[in-house]
């Protein structure tokens, strides 16, 4: 089995830019081949925003940065809730993400780890879980929020498909002042994972569902 068996995939990000690092790369391989990806994003983190920029320029930045990957403008969906509250509107959330399987019905589903620190993106793993109970589904790598991150899965990439996911991550203009964006990073990140599987560079995730 390969990544090119899934034609119709999501991507659940708690914010604007947490899919691009958990699968970028993985995102312009399955686009590259053909797979229709639609990408969820359920909040604009306004309140995390440097005070030099616009409120809302997470906006912006993720239409740029998705379109830089591949996915048509049509294919973005971008949320509203709150930054750091999401456990106390997890049933809107899990309305929302039952909307969405019910009109996509895709057949894998990119996510946050259920052992992600930020309570966001744990909120986002486990409503992801009940919403998409018959979906594979596959959780992504956010190293410095994980805790024993248990990757079974990997999917190698190409020195392209990690260029387009750089260039995608560049696109945040209004979060460059974080040291996990730089670009050496993102590459030695997905240098060591391809280590263990004899490649040039990979992302890993755990798997919760695999359906074949």
């Amino acid at each position: 089995m390969n990544a090119e068996q899934f034609r119709n995939v999501l991507v659940l990000a708690p914010h604007t830019d947490d899919g691009e690092f958990g699968c970028g790369g993985t995102m312009a391989r399955l686009i590259e081949s053909g797979a229709a990806v639609t990408y969820a994003a359920f909040s604009t983190a306004a309140r995390s925003v440097p005070p030099d920029f616009p409120r809302d320029i997470l906006k912006t930045e993720v239409r740029q940065a998705t379109q830089l990957l591949g996915i048509d403008e049509a294919h973005l969906l971008v949320y509203d809730f709150e930054v750091r509250t999401f456990p106390t509107v997890r049933q809107d959330i899990l309305e929302e993400l039952i909307v969405l399987q019910q009109r996509l019905q895709p057949d894998c589903v990119f996510m946050p780890a259920l052992v992600d620190l930020h309570q966001d993106h744990q909120t986002i793993a486990q409503e992801g879980l009940r919403a998409f109970k018959r979906t594979t589904v596959l959780a992504y790598e956010i190293p410095w929020n994980n805790l024993n991150f248990n990757h079974q899965a990997y999917v190698r990439l190409d020195e392209r498909h990690v260029q387009k996911k750089v260039e995608a991550l560049a696109c945040y203009k209004s979060q460059q002042h974080r040291n996990y964006v730089r670009e050496d990073y993102i590459r030695n990140v997905a240098f060591t994972r391809a280590i263990d599987v004899g490649c040039d560079y990979a992302e890993v995730f755990e798997v919760y569902r695999w359906i074949i």
